[in-house]
């Protein structure tokens, strides 16, 4: 058991190995994430900022979205799981982002974790079989099959600009700030 911050987030390990630190800062992005959009009813999850339509609930579909089109689609090479699918990205390629308006906090929240779960147990079969620099079966839209390593990073990233996002929204439903 790892330790945890004053918000309940894993601290990624001080002195653990490649695989154990990367894992450990994507784990800390997506607790800080869950964080974030915690305790919200639906209207918190629907509130924007400015002009943008960026929405808490928006980032929570997205972001399953993402797990699930990088560690079940593209590292693994197995289907996209429902609900995505079953859309039709040509014609809604912003799908995730907008139809989370509909979804109750609880159906977007289980949707998120699902997502986790897979993307966890998807990085423990390569990390077990064949380590961080296996390739993505399915190719990125550029043609490339990036390691495991660049998508464990590339998730990194991906949870860090989003949390950004998600301080702003949050602060601006009930004030609530922090790290």
């Amino acid at each position: 058991m790892s330790d945890v911050d004053e918000y309940g987030r894993p601290v990624p390990p001080l002195d653990g190995d490649e695989a154990a630190t990367l894992t450990g800062f994507l784990d800390f992005q997506r607790a800080t994430f869950a964080w974030k959009c915690r305790d919200l009813d639906a209207a918190g999850l629907r509130a924007t900022v400015g002009p943008s339509s960026m929405t808490l609930g928006g980032l929570l579909k997205h972001l399953a979205y993402v797990e699930d089109t990088w560690f079940t689609l593209r590292l693994h090479g197995a289907p996209h799981p429902a609900p995505w699918n079953a859309v039709d990205w040509h014609a809604d390629p912003d799908w995730d982002w907008h139809s989370a308006a509909a979804d109750t906090p609880e159906h977007l929240f289980a949707l998120w974790h699902a997502s986790v779960d897979r993307s966890r147990a998807a990085l423990a079969a390569v990390l077990t079989t064949a380590g961080l620099a296996v390739r993505a079966v399915n190719p990125t839209r550029e043609g490339t099959h990036p390691s495991a390593r660049w998508i464990l990073c590339h998730l990194i990233e991906e949870y860090a600009r989003h949390n950004g996002h998600a301080d702003l929204l949050r602060e601006s439903v009930d004030g609530r700030t922090g790290e």
